[in-house]
This record gives structure tokens, sequence and C-alpha cells, in this order.
């Protein structure tokens, strides 16, 4: 089992940028495929982002894709989201997820075992 804490979100304005940081403890970090999901009030978590193990693959959906890189270093036990360009449509509670072992992409939140509390991210106009 992994326990994950996000960290990072605040309020930016439209243009601006943040990292994200989730920070995982419990179990050998690099044995997890990582990913992040974001949240707005009355809609489904949806996919922002994934990770392979080592950090070799990655994806990202279409509406983030060029704006926002997500990465990993398995030697300090945390992943990151680096957040450009943001955009009032990026407000929304941003989780840290992550399954054991190695995954193909997986944009359903269903398919995802550990989360951690969510950060907050409001971007203003």
């Amino acid at each position: 089992q992994v326990q994950l804490v996000e960290s990072g979100g605040g309020l930016v304005q439209a243009g601006g940028s943040l990292r994200l940081s989730c920070a995982a403890s419990g179990r050998t970090f690099s044995g997890y495929t990582v990913g992040w999901f974001r949240q707005v009030p009355g809609k489904e978590r949806a996919f922002v982002a994934q990770i392979s193990r080592s950090g070799g693959s990655t994806y990202y959906a279409d509406s983030v894709k060029g704006r926002f890189m997500i990465s990993r270093d398995n030697a300090k036990n945390t992943g990151y989201l680096q957040m450009n360009n943001l955009k009032p449509d990026d407000t929304a509670v941003y989780y840290c997820t992550a399954r054991e072992g190695f995954s193909y992409r997986i944009e359903s939140p269903g398919g995802w075992v550990y989360w951690g509390q969510g950060t907050q991210v409001t971007v203003s106009s």
C-alpha cells in the first residue's frame, strides 16, 4: 500500500504556471504507475496525465497536451505535474493517483487504486 500527499496548488492568473507535487510513502514508489486527475464540482473526476514506473512513457489528456508535463523522481518518492500557460478552465481540485505495476493508459478513475486528498488549483482570468 502507498500513501499519497499532493501539494503545490494555489491561485494563479491565466497564462501562469504551477508545479504540483505528489509525495509517496509506504512502499517502493518505483513500482507504481502514477497519474493525475482533476475534478470540478458536479462533474466526474477527469484524467489529466499518466507516467510509467520508469518515467519513460507518458500520456496526456488532449486538453492539457503541450501545456502540462508529468514527471517523477523515484529517488525522492515524488511525482510532479508541471502546469504552464494555465487557463481558467484548468480550475479544479487535482488528485494524484497510483496503481502497482505496469499499466496502459487508464482514463477511468475506477482503474486506479490509491488516491491523495487533492489540492485546489484556481486560475483567474
